[in-house]
């Protein structure tokens, strides 16, 4: 990598997107994971925003190395979790610490804000991420079973 790898913050601690023209450079690597965001990437990431998630950047230099996605959740079995929704390196600078980078600011703000997890779902056809999450100090503490409702 050739600048130093920084984070950057696109929403504000309310939601707002304050960084309006880091979100719209993030979509490339967003959809990257998230194909089926609709054409309105900046209206539907703002109903998610509006919701609690955030969404932190690793950037280096002008460019988007990785997003995530993120809010807090407090519930009767753990507390208050930090729960990731999306967490994307560009494919073109996997396994170049990005996604650490981003990880380790994700756990550090978790910190700040007094949480006692961080947590994160990840499809079962990710084999190469969930080596990642292993090395990175994550286990598998239960299943998670969803229903879709027509």
């Amino acid at each position: 990598m050739g600048a130093e790898l920084a984070l950057v913050d696109v929403t504000g601690a309310s939601g707002d997107v304050v960084a309006p023209e880091w979100l719209a450079r993030a979509e490339t690597v967003h959809r990257q994971l998230r194909d089926r965001l609709p054409d309105d990437y900046a209206h539907r990431l703002a109903e998610v925003f509006a919701t609690g998630a955030r969404m932190m950047l690793a950037v280096e230099g002008d460019d988007v190395r990785g997003v995530a996605v993120w809010r807090v959740i407090q519930n009767t079995y753990e507390g208050c979790r930090l729960y990731v929704d999306d967490l994307v390196t560009d494919a073109a600078h996997r396994s170049r610490g990005v996604g650490r980078f981003l990880l380790a600011g994700l756990e550090a703000r978790a910190r700040h804000l007094g949480c006692d997890v961080i947590a994160l779902d990840s499809g079962t056809q990710r084999t190469s991420a969930h080596r990642f999450y292993f090395r990175e100090g994550f286990v598998i503490p239960s299943f998670c079973f969803r229903k879709s409702i027509p």
